[in-house]
């Protein structure tokens, strides 16, 4: 198994040291061998190599099996054109040449942090778990056509039906991993594409009788996540409305820090038992203002590494042991800065991860 390790700008670096750090334990505790291969992407790219996506870098993720990445992006290259800087000229390629339609962003609060959240703690109880399935590569930001003057602009929002045939199907089987139930978020009562999303979505649904399937209008759904988070387990949602949707699900978590990400390539994701190729990475940004203090949260990178374990390498056994470390680490009283509490020892990035490293054994 060769993995791809990218690990970028701001504090990418760093979170993907403590991501790694805990993959070699796996090794040894699971004995998965796994080849990890470095390469430059983002800022530090175009400096040493005057691109964002070199083709050296691209040519080790077409020899790999996953690419484990960090983030890239900051000051230092926002005054390039715009389809240059790190976010557009690094992330979107990597998508496109590999067809990661697929992304899943678990939003988890774990119960020894529901202080941390913004929600009132009789609405969050001991903890939280979903899942938002987003549409990575069609809809609104891909359809054409699109075009702007000084008075008019103009963007499409284009669904086919295979289209959402894959993606649904991503959802039902990640939900047969989970509670079986999905949550299929629309705008059916005024978009021709989403009355052909729902039609799809519910003949999909046909084929698993075993999973309980809704409709929600995005609008709901987006109040329904603060008024009562628990009614969800997985949220199938396109493009636009899995981008927004998803944020809000993580910043219900109370850090960005914590949180994981898996794009996934073939229709078949979504299930543990079919592994899959896939670009892991954390769900917050680069974070400029912090790299390289050594306080950033590793949690987030580290359960990348986790996601990229149970859909790439295939071992469910192993993503448990990472999230189970993540757990008795935080129930042993250790922080990060950003979900510091009172009476919690706040260690830094790498204790962090050693801390969650040791655990992995159980």
């Amino acid at each position: 198994m060769k993995i791809a390790i990218l690990p970028g700008d701001g504090i990418g670096p760093e979170i993907t040291a403590e991501a790694v750090k805990t993959l070699r334990e796996v090794e040894k505790v699971f004995g998965v061998e796994m080849e990890l291969v470095h390469a430059d992407v983002g800022g530090i790219a175009i400096d040493n190599h005057g691109s964002a996506l070199p083709e050296q870098t691209l040519s080790v993720c077409h020899d790999a099996d996953a690419i484990l990445f960090g983030a890239v992006g900051g000051p230092k290259w926002e005054s390039l054109p715009p389809e240059q800087q790190p976010e557009r000229a690094a992330l979107l390629p990597l998508r496109k040449e590999f067809g990661l339609f697929a992304n899943l962003r678990p939003a988890v609060i774990f119960g020894e942090l529901v202080g941390a959240s913004p929600i009132r703690g009789d609405i969050i109880g001991d903890g939280m778990d979903l899942l938002v399935v987003r549409e990575l590569t069609g809809g609104i930001y891909f359809g054409e056509p699109k075009s702007r003057d000084s008075e008019r602009a103009l963007d499409t929002l284009v669904y086919t039906r295979p289209e959402i045939e894959r993606i649904a199907r991503v959802a039902f089987e990640a939900a047969r991993a989970r509670r079986r139930r999905v949550c299929s978020v629309d705008k059916a009562n005024v978009l021709q594409s989403m009355v052909l999303w729902r039609e799809t979505v519910t003949a999909i649904g046909a084929d698993y009788p075993d999973i309980e399937l809704r409709h929600m209008y995005v609008d709901n759904a987006a109040m329904q996540l603060v008024r009562d988070p628990h009614q969800f387990d997985v949220l199938l949602c396109g493009n636009m409305f899995g981008d927004i949707l998803s944020d809000e699900a993580s910043m219900i978590t109370g850090s960005l820090g914590l949180l994981p990400s898996a794009s996934l390539a073939e229709s078949r994701a979504g299930s543990p038992e079919s592994p899959v190729f896939g670009l892991y990475e954390p769900a917050g940004g680069s974070a400029p203002d912090i790299a390289g203090r050594g306080i950033a949260n590793p949690v987030a990178g580290i359960l990348s590494a986790a996601l990229l374990l149970r859909h790439t390498v295939g071992s469910d056994e192993a993503y448990r042991a990472i999230f189970d470390a993540v757990s008795h680490t935080l129930k042993a009283g250790y922080r990060t800065a950003d979900i510091a509490e009172g009476g919690a020892q706040t260690v830094g990035t790498a204790e962090m991860g050693d801390q969650i490293a040791g655990r992995v054994a159980g």
